[in-house]
């Protein structure tokens, strides 16, 4: 019997075996009964038998082991996708998800050899055809597994930002308070300070942290459009990065009209990250400079500092999430964050205005970041 048959008339024995096998997955199958435990098996292996019936190419067959053939099962691939997601909601990690396929597979073999009277040359053919599909459902059952963990953790980094912002609050107000109702001499106002850059500085690690979750849960972060004044916008990020670094002392020049409908939150962080990295990495002997100059349609705003350039290798991925630059020192003051997210934030943030940021840097002109951001939407 061609094996494409056999798992189409033996389906229920393979199924049972199958779920003798989860059952033995503890922690996870403890609390699963038997419909859960068998999850899509039935549909991953009629779906297998069909796709082992299928005419196949010596040259789609070699595509298929490399993962770029064409898509010829669906039904095995969103069967297989979904087992994955549901073995990752019960409890089931990724190395025992995974031993149900090599079960599976090993059963299936097994219970076919044994029936079985002499092997042919078709038989060959047959375990080749059938491998293919325990692989692509295996991958396709992985992938959706893997996504689930991903979404997971960004639930739960998004529920940390948000449950930390309330303790940060109390503190900031506690030394507003403090300032305001006690009589402090000057060490303990130098403490007060330093309680109250920490803060800000947490409050901006904070903020990145929700603007990348929000970037990966979803297409894009969420612009909530105000007229707004960009220089304001500067001077007020302007005043924020000295009172973390008194002994800073950027300079601001504007030309032209800089008003335009943003989100003012987007266009904070933007400004914070911005200003907050050309403090970090730039010259302290030299002046971090910020120009706005303004448009018909745009304003153009670019941020410049002397300092060691940026080479060229870490230009490519200067803008990726949780990627930091080798020449970081995470002693120097002026970062807005040490998650490795800043600029990731800024590039976000700029995309979510439809406008543009590029970069360059060298020994003689200095680094200069450059965003177009269009007036409207």
């Amino acid at each position: 019997m061609r094996l494409s048959e056999f798992i189409v008339q033996e389906v229920d024995r393979i199924v049972d075996e199958w779920e003798r096998f989860a059952a033995t997955i503890t922690p996870a199958a403890n609390n699963m009964d038997s419909i859960a435990l068998r999850d899509h098996a039935k549909v991953i292996l009629l779906a297998a038998s069909r796709d082992m019936n299928t005419a196949q190419t010596a040259s789609e067959q070699q595509a298929k082991a490399e993962g770029e053939g064409a898509e010829k099962n669906p039904s095995l691939d969103q069967a297989a996708a979904s087992h994955g997601e549901l073995r990752h909601t019960v409890g089931f990690d990724l190395v025992q998800m995974t031993s149900e396929f090599r079960h599976l597979r090993a059963t299936v073999i097994r219970l076919w050899v044994a029936s079985l009277h002499a092997p042919e040359q078709a038989h060959f053919t047959d375990m080749i055809r059938f491998n293919e599909a325990i692989d692509e459902a295996l991958a396709e059952s992985t992938a959706a597994y893997a996504e689930q963990v991903n979404r997971s953790r960004d639930i739960f980094l998004a529920i940390l930002g948000h449950d930390l912002r309330a303790p940060l609050q109390a503190v900031s107000m506690s030394t507003e308070m403090l300032v305001r109702k006690a009589r402090l001499d000057a060490d303990a106002l130098n403490y007060v300070s330093a309680i109250k850059n920490g803060t800000r500085h947490m409050g901006s690690m904070v903020s990145d942290l929700l603007a990348f979750v929000r970037s990966r849960l979803g297409s894009q972060l969420p612009v909530e459009r105000v007229t707004l004044d960009l220089g304001e916008a500067c001077r007020a990020a302007l005043a924020e990065a000295r009172a973390g670094q008194p002994d800073c002392e950027p300079v601001l020049t504007v030309d032209g009209p800089v008003q335009g409908e943003w989100d003012r939150g987007l266009i904070h962080q933007l400004l914070q990250n911005l200003i907050g990295n050309a403090l970090q990495h730039g010259s302290h002997s030299r002046v971090v400079t910020i120009t706005l100059t303004g448009g018909a349609e745009q304003v153009l705003l670019s941020v410049h500092n002397r300092g060691t350039p940026i080479d060229e290798g870490s230009l490519a991925t200067l803008f990726d999430p949780l990627v930091r630059s080798p020449s970081e020192d995470a002693s120097l003051p002026g970062t807005s964050t040490s998650l490795g997210l800043g600029l990731f934030i800024v590039k976000e943030a700029v995309n979510a205005h439809d406008g543009t940021i590029e970069v360059t840097s060298t020994e003689a002109e200095g680094t200069t970041f450059t965003v177009t951001l269009p007036k409207k939407a």
